[in-house]
């Protein structure tokens, strides 16, 4: 506002002064989107869904790896025998590698426990995910037989697979127990299947170093038409020989969940 002899009143501002402020006015901050932030990212799914996504820890080629693949609920049940020939062709698929090998395998109604050995953590993350790719169309197939309508795609393990590094002869002990005997813990060793010395849908039958192989009384029983898995006899030190440290194997244990 102009008071006299073209004094501009302190405080007061002319239109083209508002204009050349609005011109040279610092920019209100963008907000950012994007980026780390809470909640980001695909949401778990599934039931015991939500492992977690950081890297990985670096592999040695001398410790072996407890995988746990769990599959989604319209598979109804893995201990099926069109299932578990699925599974069987996947093990053959994954036998071909070189730099990763499945050396147990327990399947049981909702997930999968996979001892492996891989020569690296890139080959660790290849071979597994060549065995779920193998496995899911295979998987596919055979939930879809006897169904209406056409064959069912898409994923079959809803989570990123669960990987526990062994490093000690206890843990190799205990681990191998654990995926060998574990249907055991799940009560899959009650009715008919009383009869059986060991888990038909695991590699039980092909551990060699069973507590009861020296007792007379002892009889390995099968199911009939048994076709054992596919897998490779372990190299590394600690499921080889390492693990005796820690005691024999009896093929009546019952794994605790604990572990």
């Amino acid at each position: 506002m102009k008071v006299g002899n073209g004094v501009v009143e302190r405080g007061a501002t002319s239109a083209a002064g508002r204009d050349q402020l609005e011109l040279f006015k610092a920019p209100e901050p963008t907000k950012v989107r994007g980026g780390k932030r809470r909640g980001a990212g695909r949401p778990p799914t599934g039931e015991r869904a939500g492992e977690s996504h950081q890297e990985r820890p670096f592999l040695n080629a001398r410790h072996p790896v407890h995988v746990v693949l769990r599959v989604e609920p319209i598979v109804e049940t893995l201990r099926r025998r069109l299932v578990y020939q699925a599974i069987r062709q996947a093990t053959r698929v994954a036998a071909r590698r070189g730099d990763f090998r499945i050396v147990h395998l327990s399947i049981q109604r909702t997930h999968l426990h996979v001892l492996v050995e891989a020569s690296s953590k890139a080959a660790l993350a290849t071979g597994m995910q060549g065995f779920q790719i193998s496995a899911a169309k295979r998987l596919n197939a055979a939930i879809s037989k006897g169904r209406p309508g056409p064959r069912r795609r898409g994923r079959v393990f809803p989570d990123r697979y669960h990987a526990e590094i062994i490093t000690s002869p206890t843990q190799a002990h205990h681990t191998l127990s654990y995926v060998i005997n574990n249907w055991r813990k799940h009560g899959e060793d009650r009715g008919k299947a009383r009869m059986w010395s060991f888990d038909p849908y695991s590699t039980a039958s092909m551990f060699p170093d069973w507590q009861e192989d020296g007792e007379a009384a002892f009889a390995l029983f099968q199911p009939p038409l048994f076709e054992p898995l596919l897998v490779h006899q372990p190299t590394t030190w600690l499921l080889r020989d390492g693990w005796k440290k820690a005691g024999p194997i009896s093929c009546h244990s019952v794994p605790s969940s604990r572990h």
